[in-house]
């Protein structure tokens, strides 16, 4: 048995409006996630995407499997990158913040990473692009504090 997390992130002008879309599935059980930003980019919504994924996981008794488009996520984990840049302080490095949410959650689970090609027929990640989109279009779009703050300096 194991859990499936299928992400997508979206960003319209990059940076621009944005969403991220996942959808979670345990057995026949099947959740989905998305929340939309007024400014943001679509890496942030990527990793965002898999970060909200793991913190709404209820049970770590079952390896994760995590499906996403996005090569900036999979070979930064996968490639052990994030943790070198812990060691750096992340120098030079983009979306601290969220990588170092991500840190957090990353040991409470068995994560397996998968990369999908995007747009390119797989039903959960072209729901996912579905969802991502669809919150970015959304009338009550939150603010991305950080990206904003660190945009504005």
């Amino acid at each position: 048995m194991k859990i499936e997390i299928f992400t997508d992130g979206s960003a319209k002008g990059n940076p621009g409006r944005g969403g991220y879309g996942a959808l979670l599935r345990f057995n026949d059980v099947i959740k989905e996630l998305s929340e939309g930003f007024r400014m943001t980019t679509n890496n942030r919504m990527e990793l965002l995407a898999v970060i909200v994924a793991l913190e709404s996981l209820k049970t770590n008794q079952y390896p994760v499997h995590i499906y996403s488009d996005s090569k900036y996520v999979i070979d930064s984990i996968s490639k052990r990158w994030v943790f070198n840049w812990v060691k750096t302080g992340f120098k030079g490095k983009k979306n601290k913040d969220l990588w170092l949410r991500y840190l957090e959650v990353h040991p409470k689970f068995d994560l397996v990473l998968h990369w999908v090609k995007g747009h390119a027929g797989h039903f959960e990640n072209e729901r996912c692009d579905v969802l991502a989109c669809a919150a970015a279009e959304g009338k009550n779009l939150k603010i991305d504090e950080v990206f904003e703050r660190e945009r504005e300096n």
